[in-house]
């Protein structure tokens, strides 16, 4: 694929998960939550140019680097969306402002990465932007499949992660 199609599929499918995450959702703990992070990771390492032949040592501690802030940011993406039961049983989540936050600080870092590789004169494709996208998906969902099923087996119905995210009004004492 040209780098235009991939930077297309990049911004539909963050498009599509940030719209998707910050509603309430049952999650299915039994669904191949793996398999969209697989796609992108094929589609990724099929491009000829991930690395750059000419500066290989730079080029690969900018795709690890890329890789690690990706994996960072799906991890600290699934620990501040909020997980809960229902009174049915069913499992729910819906990322907060903190996740926003993670994303922010994720999309600051990755433009920084991509700002220090235009300096260093590394070719930079959208390959590696859309390997280190599956890393965050994958372990995002993988920490909520992981969050949802312990909730399930050690809480039971009712109790919610999450909960003292939530902070409730209060007046100070004049």
């Amino acid at each position: 694929m040209s780098g235009l199609v991939n930077a297309l599929v990049i911004v539909a499918v963050v498009a599509l998960v940030l719209v998707r995450q910050f509603r309430a959702r049952a999650i299915d703990t039994d669904r191949r939550w793996w398999v969209l992070p697989v796609i992108l990771a094929v589609v990724a390492l099929r491009e000829p140019g991930i690395i750059d032949a000419h500066h290989r040592t730079e080029s690969i501690a900018l795709l690890g680097t890329e890789l690690l802030i990706g994996l960072a940011m799906g991890a600290g993406w699934a620990w501040t969306t909020r997980v809960w039961t229902e009174s049915d049983g069913v499992v729910w989540t819906k990322s907060t402002r903190a996740s926003v936050a993670v994303w922010v600080v994720g999309i600051a870092l990755r433009a920084g990465l991509f700002g220090l590789g235009k300096a260093l004169g590394v070719h930079q494709g959208s390959s590696a932007l859309l390997l280190a996208l599956a890393g965050t998906l994958v372990v995002r969902s993988g920490i909520l499949v992981w969050r949802a099923r312990s909730l399930t087996a050690a809480t039971g119905r009712g109790a919610a992660y999450g909960d003292a995210m939530r902070r409730s009004a209060w007046k100070e004492g004049v």
